[in-house]
């Protein structure tokens, strides 16, 4: 374990432990490429004791390479002044800044640059809703060049300790040595390896003396358009000759393999760690691996196996800032662990909202500070939004009382994890559970909240998060079944009779309900009245989902249709305007929807001074949107 704290030396500089924070989008920062407030205090959250180097997100070395909005920019003539003010706070905490240049090439968003992505040759990229890129002119390709060679001067200038090269995963350096997408006649096609050449180089002249770090994908994961080894090796083997100072391998194609370019939780593990050995056989410089590294156990093996020297800790710095000291310190059991849903980070960025953590909505935000105003808060309800409630509201040094109705705390978020692939949230509840009770909140279990306990504690502020309850259809013939809903299926509350099942709403938790039903080798139909099947989904977890549900011969989805009637032989349905006869069901399940759980009564009302409703009891939504809400109470008093 000692090793993870060790030094390690990168060229001329000195990492004061094993870990580095590798190149993630906030989407924190101003259009204008301007600096904000958040992005300062989130970098000094992940550097205060914690990784050695800070790689910043993302900056592309020309205009026309942008993947985001919101991305850092290093083209500018105020570049520097800007990504000089990160650089301190890296600094000030001790730790080392480096800046990761790139150009998305065929990756890049044509809403931001303005016009039809830029490739070595036309090209689609299907993660870009199947833009197709238009193939980049000789003399475009020497204005990018240059913008390299102009971005590490302007990195020299603003202090950066290193630099990293984006030369894998799919983007601009990855597609000319691609021969599956380089399909030029001139020297940047005969000579696939020329652009990556030219590209390191000019990064040298613009920053002589400042150590480079290469960043490439151990394996694109994408059979048909990710590149080969034999394309790889020759990267490999210039970076030795170029005196790269260390390799950061991290999978997947930002074009082609989103899944593993991201790390998505249900993925092995295994083409990841043979794809690392891979590299490590092939070259003899240092390795920093990237992607679901956020357990101790597993970085320790990969660092004792020698198939790294430094690990990069993403996700699991966000959804714990502390990770890296709580290790070394021993105090294992306190760390928030994540488990890489994707949920309140890519998700959210997809959507045009800024980074966000379902377990730390804390993350890039001031530290809360003790209120001046302490009073007295009841929570009904032990779900995510109750939770977190109590925990922040504690923090501030509110007098916390929790009531919850059952024998357990998490709500919804304690049968979360059982759906397939969602196995690691559970140490991230765990945390929160453990949390909870390690602060000075008092909590009562099986107990509901009524007028009795309001009136023994006499709070000053009643905040209702009792969650939601399950939506139950009118179908004539229902009652005459046998019938669960999905949270009694998830929490094995009613025994499950197979060997036929009918799962009435194929969103989130239908989805997740057919799929383990099916590996099961139950025969499964799921409807839904509408589109889109999987709503509410993390658009890479429900892609993964319905591949699974695919392959799977017994499970059926249903789009379009409405159940109308159980009879004693059949059940009728009906499907795009037509009237189908299915065969009876042995077991139905009840996933049609959510509706917020009822709020408090009148008595309960007029006895307390304030009442607060959060979580899925004021709105239905979601796990992020509960502990968020925690969180916002607490800042509000």
């Amino acid at each position: 374990m000692k090793r993870m704290f060790n030094a390690f030396s990168l060229g001329n500089l000195d990492i004061v432990n094993r870990f580095v924070f590798p190149p993630i989008k906030l989407g924190y920062g101003n259009p204008d490429g301007t600096v904000t407030d958040r992005q300062l205090n989130f970098y000094q959250q992940i550097a205060k004791n914690g990784p050695g180097l800070v790689i910043i997100e993302p900056v592309s070395v020309t205009a026309d390479g942008r993947e985001h909005p919101k991305q850092p920019c290093i083209h500018l003539p105020e570049s520097v002044r800007e990504l000089k003010k990160i650089v301190e706070v890296i600094h000030g905490e001790g730790r080392l800044a480096c800046l990761h240049l790139n150009h998305a090439g065929a990756g890049a968003l044509p809403k931001i640059i303005g016009g039809k992505p830029k490739a070595p040759s036309v090209m689609t990229c299907v993660a870009r809703e199947e833009t197709v890129s238009d193939a980049l002119t000789g003399e475009e390709i020497e204005m990018i060049l240059g913008g390299y060679k102009s971005a590490a001067e302007k990195a020299l200038e603003a202090g950066f300790d290193v630099i990293e090269i984006q030369g894998g995963h799919g983007y601009l350096i990855s597609q000319f040595l691609n021969a599956k997408l380089n399909k030029r006649e001139d020297r940047f096609g005969q000579d696939r390896l020329l652009f990556a050449r030219e590209a390191l180089s000019r990064v040298k002249e613009g920053a002589p003396g400042v150590p480079f770090v290469l960043r490439i994908s151990g394996n694109e994961m994408s059979p048909e358009f990710g590149i080969s080894q034999e394309d790889l090796l020759p990267l490999l083997k210039l970076a030795e000759e170029m005196r790269i100072r260390a390799i950061h391998v991290g999978m997947g194609n930002a074009c082609f393999s989103p899944p593993w370019y991201f790390h998505h939780t249900s993925l092995p593990d295994k083409p990841q760690m043979d794809a690392l050995a891979w590299v490590r056989e092939h070259t003899t410089l240092p390795l920093i691996v990237a992607g679901r590294m956020g357990r101790k156990e597993k970085v320790i093996k990969v660092l004792d196996d020698g198939l790294a020297d430094l690990v990069a800790l993403g996700r699991p710095l966000i959804a714990d800032p502390d990770l890296v000291e709580k290790w070394q310190t021993g105090m294992d059991e306190e760390v928030m662990y994540c488990g890489y849903c994707l949920q309140g980070c890519l998700h959210r960025m997809k959507s045009g909202e800024p980074l966000g953590c379902n377990l730390n909505p804390a993350v890039g935000l001031p530290e809360l500070v003790p209120t001046s105003n302490p009073i007295k808060v009841l929570i009904a309800g032990g779900g995510p939004a109750g939770m977190s409630t109590a925990l922040y509201m504690t923090r501030r040094g509110h007098q916390v009382t929790l009531a919850e109705k059952t024998d357990h705390l998490g709500g919804q978020f304690a049968i979360a994890w059982q759906a397939p692939g969602k196995e690691k949230m559970k140490q991230g509840l765990d945390t929160i559970e453990r949390s909870v009770k390690a602060s000075e909140t008092s909590i009562l279990m099986n107990r509901s909240l009524d007028t009795a306990l309001v009136q023994e504690v006499q709070p000053d502020l009643l905040v209702w998060a009792t969650g939601a309850v399950q939506n139950i259809p009118e179908i004539k013939g229902l009652d005459n079944q046998y019938v669960m809903t999905s949270i009694e299926y998830f929490q094995g509350e009613k025994e499950v009779k197979g060997p036929r099942f009918l799962v009435i709403g194929a969103g989130r938790a239908g989805i997740e309900i057919a799929e383990k039903l099916g590996k099961e080798g139950y025969e499964v139909v799921a409807t839904k009245r509408t589109e889109p099947i999987g709503s509410m989904m993390e658009m890479i977890t429900k892609k993964l989902a319905l591949m699974r549900i695919g392959q799977m011969d017994k499970v059926t989805l249903m789009p379009h249709t409405t159940v109308k009637e159980f009879k004693s032989d059949s059940v009728e349905v009906e499907k795009d305007g037509d009237r189908i006869t299915l065969e009876p069901f042995r077991t139905v399940i009840l996933s049609s929807g959510m509706l917020s759980a009822p709020g408090p009564d009148e008595d309960i009302v007029n006895a307390v001074p304030r009442v607060e409703i959060i979580g899925d009891a004021g709105e239905v939504q979601d796990i992020f949107s509960a502990i968020h809400a925690g969180y916002d109470l607490a800042l509000k008093y």
